[in-house]
């Protein structure tokens, strides 16, 4: 934690090196707008590159009853950590007023014998079996966000957003026959906030978070449930009103149970990222 705070610090620093050019640089624009470099735009785009530590479990039980184990994915079957991308689009029609996408597509590949035998979507893997494993994983966020607070050098807001979650793991082993899988989608409504200020002109730091807690939820004899918890610190170095670049620290904690499956997920890491507006 100490060196990811330390490289956060030495942007934002570095940023801050770069602050007193990009004032005198851009004191033609504030003489007839006091807002914060990077503010005065309708549509934003950003890629991220995240590395987080990963921790899946999954429970897969089969239908007919046969009750599955909680399979770790990690020190079970070997995943390991692995960078990924992501896409964000921000579309603000007014000041206060914005429309936000994100689409994150997760995947792992391993391979691991077998050291503690359990039982995945009515098969059993025992030990000594090697098991070939693929976790895909495709987050969607579709969001609004009203901040109903805004000034020249910051805001803040309230964030509404559905998050929709597409979970594939498939697990081959050659005692099993067919590789066994299990999917589960599951869209999860969430709120939460969000707040902006401004060091100087050019340089910004924002926190948000959502989350969201749907208890059990009886239909027939199955049972729904999930929660949601996101949060997201990050510094964005602005270098004109049309392009900056970020370095942060995100966590995600999701949990759903769909019919006879339940699974967790929690992704934890720094990333970067560029941004563009227009």
């Amino acid at each position: 934690m100490r060196t990811r705070v330390s490289a956060f610090g030495f942007c934002l620093l570095a940023g801050l090196a770069l602050a007193a050019p990009a004032e005198a640089q851009y004191g033609a624009r504030r003489a007839t707008s006091n807002r914060a470099t990077g503010e005065t735009y309708h549509v934003e785009l950003g890629a991220e590159f995240w590395d987080p530590v990963p921790d899946p479990v999954i429970i897969s039980s089969e239908s007919l009853g046969i009750i599955g184990s909680n399979v770790d994915f990690v020190n079970q079957l070997g995943i390991a950590q692995t960078k990924f991308r992501q896409l964000n689009v921000v579309l603000r029609p007014a000041t206060k007023h914005k429309f936000r996408f994100e689409y994150t597509p997760i995947e792992y590949d391993a391979q691991k014998v077998v050291t503690a035998s359990f039982v995945f979507n009515g098969q059993r893997y025992d030990i000594g079996v090697p098991v070939t494993t693929t976790l895909q994983w495709k987050a969607y966020r579709f969001g609004y966000e009203w901040d109903f607070y805004y000034q020249n050098r910051g805001f803040a807001g309230l964030l509404v957003d559905l998050k929709y979650t597409d979970i594939q793991a498939t697990l081959a082993a050659p005692t099993v026959g067919a590789a066994q899988f299990t999917q589960a989608r599951a869209p999860i409504p969430a709120i939460g906030a969000i707040g902006r200020g401004y060091v100087v002109p050019n340089i910004s730091v924002t926190a948000e978070f959502s989350v969201f807690k749907l208890p059990d939820r009886a239909l027939t004899t199955d049972q729904y449930s999930g929660k949601y918890y996101d949060f997201n610190l990050y510094g964005t170095v602005n270098f004109t009103d049309h392009f900056g670049a970020k370095v942060g620290y995100r966590t995600w904690d999701v949990y759903y149970k769909v019919k006879y499956d339940t699974g967790s997920m929690t992704l934890k890491g720094p990333y970067f990222g560029a941004v563009v507006r227009f």
